[in-house]
C-alpha cells in the first residue's frame, strides 16, 4: 500500500493586532499523519508564515485548514515538505518491518 498524508495546521499563532488587521496568522503548528493500511506515525512542528505583501487579507474566521497548509508547506518549501513526508513513511515502514523487537526469556 501507499502512504497517505493528513497535513492538520488547525492550531495558530496569531497578533491581535497587525497591519491594520486583527488576528493576523505569523506562526503555524502543524500535525502530518501518514497512514498505510494499520499502521500511521505522526510528525510535529512549527512554521513561521510571512504575511502575505499585498496578497487579499483573509479574515480569521474565513480560514480554513486547506488554505493554512497551503501557506505552511509554502513557507517550508518543497524539499522540506518531501523531507517530513519521508520522515512519516520511514517511521511506518520501521512499523511494518521491524528490525528490532523486544521479547521475554520464559522461566
Amino acid at each position: 500500500m501507499a502512504v497517505t498524508y493528513d497535513w492538520n495546521c488547525k492550531t495558530v499563532d496569531v497578533h491581535p493586532q497587525e497591519e491594520g488587521q486583527t488576528d493576523v496568522v505569523y506562526n503555524v503548528h502543524w500535525i502530518v499523519t501518514g497512514v498505510d493500511g494499520d499502521y500511521s506515525a505522526t510528525n510535529i512542528g512549527t512554521q513561521i508564515v510571512p504575511l502575505s505583501e499585498g496578497g487579499a487579507f483573509i479574515p480569521f474566521e474565513d480560514l480554513t485548514n486547506e488554505t493554512v497548509v497551503g501557506w505552511t508547506k509554502e513557507a517550508m518549501g518543497q524539499d522540506e515538505v518531501d523531507r517530513i513526508e519521508a520522515s512519516v513513511a520511514s517511521q511506518i515502514e520501521a512499523l511494518i518491518n521491524p528490525t528490532s523487537v523486544t521479547m521475554t526469556i520464559g522461566e
